[in-house]
């Protein structure tokens, strides 16, 4: 039975997993590499350590599975979105990338939308606001800041593609991660030659779109001796990393929504139509999946909150934890499962790093509101739970609105593993949620990617019926589902009551 590869570039390491044709997972491995902030706000990594990290990872996989490399038949790719890895014409690196979570370009958003004839007229363009994560801005901010490494700049490729770059010699993008460049005529699935002459950027320096499971080249003999394999194995699209851990998630028809409740919070919605928010609250994006697209919303600090929570306020529990042998996130999930839903009145907002589904807002805080002396640690516990899902729940309410079907809510990340949090996800959502058989979020969905565009599955829906299935179903309890959706107004009503005062506490510091 034929192998694929799926090769994830995260922020913090670079994940390789092989998987059977079969959907079967025979080994993972992770090799992890340094974040860089030369300055508050910046955030940047040299793409040569994603490209050492993919191969070592690979010879890891490799000899843990006791593979061979005639046993892979095709790789997928997935990454961190929006980076920007300069290249100049010799095709080295002109200055470390820019990353998703850099906050230096918020004149250069301005700028774009000012060019773009507006923020509705840019919307009407690529189905997208400016946002300070995006590449478009950090292109911008390369012209404006560094114009040296700007001239001598030739391509900017994403991270994912920077290493399809090393692996095959090719310069190539896809649809799901192009569009988080904010040059995506995302409708249309093509580069937007529109934006890009308002914006007076070359389009010669972004490499061709493809779709998610096309082959866009082959590993060469260079590559393949780096990494222990066989020169001409296909290197197929892959994706962005939300839109392979959907594809890992099984999210690929109508009605299936994923909530991902990592260190940051996803939820997910596939639409076999292109459905834009006019607002630009949520992302509208290329799916994976051929002729489809996908809507998106981001909470910065969800499963963050908590482990913030963890980090500072919980010591006496991570040493009981440890002489117990235990994870703290037990002990913590004990003490929380002691106040009642709704935390008596007590509210937390999970907006740690500032918070982009719904609100844009970089000056965003994260606080407790209601405290009393009634209130203790389980209720100070179960409140950051409660806040992380709420504002989970407000991009639910957004796709809601923009009348997309939501039949199944799928969880994944650390929200999914705790039986407490999947209750009170099912509760404060206000319906049943489900989770389902695979866990290894992108990497898994690329090389399912990889399956379906070698040819082991015609299709990537074909590919992910084959292998993914439910495997627990959780309902929601009349009663707390009753007190949440009293309390989830309250939670929406608080950051618009403390807006202005965040943007002053933000002058403050």
């Amino acid at each position: 039975m034929s192998v694929y590869l799926g090769i994830d570039i995260g922020t913090s390491g670079t994940k390789t997993l092989a998987m059977r044709e079969d959907g079967e997972i025979l080994a993972t491995a992770t090799v992890e590499y340094p974040l860089s902030s030369p300055r508050p706000g910046w955030s940047e990594q040299a793409p040569e350590d994603w490209w050492n990290a993919s191969a070592k990872s690979v010879r890891q996989v490799l000899r843990k599975a006791g593979l061979t490399p005639d046993d892979i038949s095709g790789i997928g790719l997935s990454g961190q979105m929006h980076g920007s890895v300069f290249l100049d014409r010799n095709h080295q690196v002109v200055r470390p990338a820019l990353l998703w979570n850099d906050q230096r370009t918020a004149a250069e958003c301005d700028e774009i939308e000012r060019l773009a004839g507006g923020r509705e007229a840019l919307i009407r363009m690529v189905a997208n606001p400016a946002l300070t994560g995006f590449t478009a801005p950090k292109i911008l901010w390369l012209r404006n800041h560094e114009p040296r490494n700007f001239e001598r700049t030739v391509k900017v490729l994403l991270p994912k593609d920077y290493v399809r770059f090393c692996m095959t010699g090719e310069f190539a993008s896809e649809v799901s991660d192009a569009s988080g460049t904010l040059l995506l005529d995302v409708v249309n699935r093509c580069w937007s030659e529109k934006l890009l002459g308002k914006l007076q950027i070359d389009a010669d320096l972004l490499p061709p779109v493809h779709e998610s499971e096309e082959v866009t080249g082959v590993l060469t003999e260079s590559a393949a001796r780096t990494m222990g394999l066989r020169a001409g194995i296909p290197v197929v699209g892959g994706a962005g990393d939300q839109a392979a851990s959907a594809v890992g998630n099984g999210i690929v028809r109508k009605g299936v929504v994923s909530a991902t409740m990592g260190t940051s919070g996803v939820v997910f919605a596939h639409s076999d139509e292109v459905q834009v928010d006019p607002e630009g609250r949520l992302h509208t994006f290329c799916h994976a999946v051929r002729g489809k697209w996908h809507v998106m919303g981001c909470v910065l600090s969800a499963g963050g909150s908590l482990q913030w929570f963890r980090n500072q306020l919980c010591q006496q529990e991570i040493a009981a934890a440890k002489r117990r042998k235990i994870d703290p996130y037990e002990l913590i999930t004990e003490q929380a499962e002691t106040a009642p839903a709704g935390s008596e009145g007590l509210f937390f907002l999970p907006y740690l790093t500032g918070e982009r589904t719904p609100h844009a807002d970089p000056n965003a805080r994260g606080s407790w509101i209601g405290l009393s002396l009634r209130h203790g640690k389980g209720h100070m516990a179960r409140s950051v739970m409660e806040g992380a899902t709420y504002a989970m729940r407000d991009s639910l309410e957004i796709i809601n609105q923009m009348n997309i079907p939501v039949r199944e809510i799928r969880l994944s990340g650390g929200g999914a593993r705790s039986p407490f949090w999947r209750q009170l996800q099912a509760d404060i959502y206000g319906r049943q949620v489900v989770t389902i058989n695979a866990s290894e979020g992108p990497a898994y969905g690329v090389a399912l990617l990889a399956a379906a565009g070698t040819g082991a599955y015609r299709t990537v829906e074909q590919a992910c019926n084959a292998t993914i299935s439910v495997v627990t179903r959780t309902a929601t309890q009349a009663a707390a589902k009753k007190t949440y959706n009293r309390a989830f107004p309250v939670f929406q009503q608080l950051y618009r009551s403390l807006r202005k005062d965040f943007s002053a506490i933000t002058e403050l510091v």
